[in-house]
């Protein structure tokens, strides 16, 4: 059973920084918008939006670790390409899309394999930060964070950024207890490790 980790944050807030201590050998990272990574280290990646992709990918992998860089792109970017198709069903289709990749990294990946899916968070109209997806009509089909027993919001002051391991009534930041301290250096590979310490893989 693979381990899914959410990694929420605004765009510039530190999620794909977070990266930059993984060696080329410990990560692989699935690139869905394209963009460059904020570092000049080189660590693998892909350019894909294409679920089969991602998932074949993941499983004829050696390594560890994995990142889906801006995970959220998944649900926009096929909303974009089926903007023309009138049928609701396409939101309970993208909803079992998102969801069922999530469930492949958690049912069919090794014990030893973590998944870090970084993605841009949304406010409600309550004022509780959420997991960003295309609208009501899919909140109603899924809630993301549900799918995750680790759920790390990026935070910035902007001198400094981190990562908040709980909530504080208005996230869905999440995480087991006494697996990290609330705040922590928005540093994954130091995340990764402390995972594997704390389920002993």
């Amino acid at each position: 059973m693979g381990i899914p980790v959410l990694i929420l944050g605004e765009s510039g807030s530190g999620k794909s920084a977070s990266l930059r201590n993984f060696t080329p050998e410990e990560i692989s990272i699935f690139n869905v918008a394209g963009k460059p990574l904020p570092f000049r280290k080189k660590l693998p990646k892909v350019k894909t939006s294409d679920y089969r992709m991602i998932m074949a990918g993941l499983q004829k992998s050696q390594k560890k670790s994995f990142a889906i860089d801006d995970s959220q792109y998944l649900l926009s970017f096929e909303l974009f390409d089926r903007v023309d198709e009138r049928s609701y069903d396409k939101y309970s289709d993208m909803a079992r899309k998102f969801s069922g990749l999530i469930r492949f990294v958690a049912d069919q990946m090794p014990d030893d394999r973590i998944v870090y899916f970084l993605h841009h968070p949304q406010v409600t109209e309550d004022g509780r930060i959420k997991a960003k997806t295309v609208g009501k009509m899919l909140d109603n089909q899924l809630t993301v964070e549900g799918l995750f027993s680790i759920v790390l919001l990026c935070r910035t002051d902007g001198q400094r950024h981190y990562f908040e391991t709980q909530s504080d009534g208005y996230t869905t930041a999440k995480s087991p207890m006494e697996m990290f301290e609330f705040e922590i250096d928005n540093d994954l590979k130091l995340v990764d490790q402390k995972i594997r310490e704390y389920y002993e893989i």
